[in-house]
């Protein structure tokens, strides 16, 4: 009887759960901007590593991204097969040279002003597409989501 009880809790639990109808990313393993229903996907990238005295720089070719975004709080959408969501990091780049870049210290001489790690947001909606969130207010200017440990970039414009 109790098991029986239990059975139906879990049922009807799982028919409690809507099912996400919203907009779908046409494309597995990249990140799409989302402006209301409509998704735009962002400037996918590899970025070069380049070793400055101690420092690392990470530098993406393009003064500017061509996926823009007017939102100060973006949000975003992947379908994620091989992408690990949960590793993804929001970066803001500086525009030098006509080439987007960030410069990371060594880990054992880090500044006040070293680039960190901007809050997002994850949350899932249904089988492999995660809804992401800037948890912060973003000025204007170009920015990257790339997986923690990664050469992969995700880049996009705030304007």
């Amino acid at each position: 009887m109790r098991s029986l009880a239990l059975f139906f809790c879990l049922a009807s639990l799982a028919l409690a759960q809507k099912k996400y109808d919203g907009p779908k990313p046409s494309k597995q393993d990249v990140v799409f901007l989302l402006h209301a229903g409509n998704l735009v996907s962002t400037e996918v990238a590899v970025a070069k590593e380049e070793k400055r005295k101690d420092d690392r720089a990470y530098i993406v070719d393009g003064a500017a991204s061509s996926a823009k975004t007017p939102l100060a709080e973006p949000i975003f959408l992947i379908d994620a097969k091989t992408v690990q969501v949960d590793r993804l990091q929001l970066y803001k780049l500086d525009v030098k040279n006509g080439k987007r870049e960030v410069v990371f210290p060594p880990a054992n001489k880090r500044k006040k002003d070293s680039p960190r790690p901007l809050h997002l947001s994850m949350k899932r909606l249904g089988e492999g597409i995660y809804r992401l969130e800037a948890n912060e207010y973003l000025q204007n200017g170009e920015y990257a989501l790339t997986p923690e440990g990664s050469d992969q970039v995700f880049l996009f414009q705030v304007y």
